[in-house]
């Protein structure tokens, strides 16, 4: 009996990495293209890759998010609870409930977007939520000076409230000025 040759083996090309290389070439992607971004398919290059943002958050922003989204939601949830209480803490008068009741509710709107900001990993929606909480803590600033220079008086509160809404906007501001920043390319 003749014995026959062993059967042909065929070369797949998926596991063969020169192969694969060279399919890649041709499609363009897995090298850097010219803003230094490395695509591992086609379609992350047609529509982009945000994931590229996860290596390059700025230290303590994931936690400066929390702390934020945190103090909005109880803030607002202790205006929309006890509105009277918390206008009495600052300027030690009392006023309309239900303004500050209507403040609770735009606060508990903001704290819905910081809660967003914070788990997701695209760099323009945490730019965005950033640029909202830096609008609402200058705005909030300026409302509160004007109201304290037409009541011509100066609490303890209120100059706590003062000073802390300028640390949250420095801080703010400084991590939407860092995200904004294009990476060094080594």
């Amino acid at each position: 009996m003749a014995s026959t040759p062993p059967p042909l083996m065929k070369k797949h090309s998926q596991t063969d990495l020169v192969s694969r290389l060279k399919s890649r070439k041709v499609l363009g992607v897995g090298g850097e293209d010219d803003d230094g971004e490395v695509h591992r398919s086609k379609i992350s290059q047609m529509l982009g890759n945000e994931m590229k943002f996860a290596v390059r958050e700025p230290i303590g922003l994931r936690l400066w998010l929390l702390i934020s989204a945190v103090l909005f939601t109880s803030t607002s949830l202790m205006a929309l609870a006890f509105p009277s209480q918390l206008y009495e803490i600052i300027f030690e008068i009392t006023t309309s409930r239900i303004s500050i009741r209507l403040y609770g509710g735009a606060l508990l709107c903001i704290s819905l977007i910081l809660w967003n900001g914070l788990y997701t990993a695209e760099k323009v929606i945490i730019q965005w939520t950033l640029l909202t909480e830096a609008c609402y803590f200058g705005v909030q600033f300026l409302v509160t000076s004007i109201t304290l220079l037409e009541m011509g008086t100066l609490s303890n509160g209120a100059i706590v409230l003062l000073l802390s809404e300028t640390f949250f906007l420095f801080v703010t501001l400084s991590y939407y000025h860092h995200l904004g920043r294009r990476s060094k390319k080594i």
